[in-house]
């Protein structure tokens, strides 16, 4: 069994083998990202590398509760009342996972929409549905900006896949996005967290010599310093708001 180490009603956060820890989004209805949401997700992912500590083994998979969901997005109602929400919550989350120093699983349980795309992108390895839900990532149909938003698809995915996300507004099935290389690994609904977490046993060991963070940083280092430049910014714009909303 699990040992819990946080449990509340929208996360949750378990420890298991000792050096697996899995991040449970449960935030009613479609776990929509705001800035205090983004601040909890970012709060497990540093109590987990608290616990592991420098030079260990670890692995992290963040996953939806249900099949339904994984992740549609941001709250794009917030930014009406606070225009910095994103450079709070979203950004921030965003290079927490590019610069964490343990490998990291996005266990894709069902839909996947929006800012959820660079949050799944984000991290190492992706697990998805195969028999339920989409992957879309249209900010061209929302008219949504924001420095940095082309840079994962850009670095991991190729030119003519991180044209039809980015350009295109492309939505993708499971067995689609494995085709595509944007997933590594699909399987069925009840077999999908025992593949996440064998993917995580496996790489586990890989973060021991305390590099894993650096040497990410040598393929992707361009998107989290993008990320970094964005958040915490009060002063100034970090992109357009969505001109249409979903």
């Amino acid at each position: 069994m699990p040992d819990s180490i946080i449990n509340e009603s929208d996360l949750a956060l378990d420890r298991y083998d000792g050096n697996i820890f899995v991040i449970t989004m449960r935030k009613a209805p479609e776990n929509r990202l705001n800035s205090a949401y983004a601040q909890k997700l970012i709060g497990a992912f540093n109590t987990v590398r608290k616990i592991l500590g420098p030079d260990s083994d670890g692995a992290v998979i963040t996953k939806g509760n249900d099949t339904k969901f994984w992740c549609t997005g941001l709250e794009l109602d917030e930014s009406d009342s606070n225009p910095f929400a994103n450079s709070e919550g979203f950004f921030p989350l965003l290079a927490t996972i590019v610069d964490f120093p343990f490998p990291t699983i996005a266990l894709i349980t069902g839909h996947t929409f929006g800012g959820a795309g660079p949050f799944a992108l984000s991290h190492d390895y992706r697990v998805m549905n195969s028999q339920r839900g989409y992957f879309s990532m249209p900010p061209i149909n929302l008219g949504l900006h924001f420095p940095g938003i082309g840079t994962l698809p850009r670095l991991k995915l190729q030119p003519q896949v991180a044209r039809k996300m980015l350009l295109e507004a492309h939505r993708w099935t499971g067995k689609e996005a494995l085709e595509d290389g944007i997933v590594d690994a699909v399987a069925e609904p009840e077999k999908m967290f025992d593949a996440a977490m064998e993917l995580a046993r496996k790489w586990a060991p890989k973060a021991k010599m305390g590099v894993y963070s650096v040497l990410r940083n040598e393929l992707y280092g361009e998107a989290g310093k993008a990320f970094r430049e964005i958040s915490y910014v009060h002063g100034k714009s970090t992109g357009n708001p969505a001109k249409a909303k979903i």
